[in-house]
């Protein structure tokens, strides 16, 4: 997305209606800081579910309920995952997969 001031950077939230909402401009704001620290806190809840994962489908006495929550929770985050990287990939340049 480009405004007439340069490009609009996508958040790592949406509006209360599953909107996309963006940031025009992308300076060192209090708004950019607060997406960097979601970001961050997005990939490292990404890493975390990883490793339980890992644990879990290692344990042959995990229950289908275990497994399918386990999936709902590795589903939210690669959506969470791919919108960072699609924002970070905005603003390096690359082009924007809007879906």
């Amino acid at each position: 997305m480009r405004t007439s001031s340069g490009s609009a950077r996508l958040l790592p939230w949406t509006t209360a209606s599953g909107d996309p909402c963006y940031l025009l401009g992308d300076g060192p704001g209090k708004v950019s800081r607060m997406a960097d620290r979601v970001e961050a806190a997005q990939l490292s809840m990404a890493g975390e579910l990883l490793g339980h994962a890992a644990d879990l489908l290692a344990d042959r006495r995990a229950t289908s309920a275990q497994v399918h929550y386990l999936a709902c929770r590795l589903a939210e985050s690669l959506h969470d995952v791919r919108r960072v990287a699609e924002s970070r990939g905005r603003r390096l340049g690359g082009k924007a997969n809007d879906q």
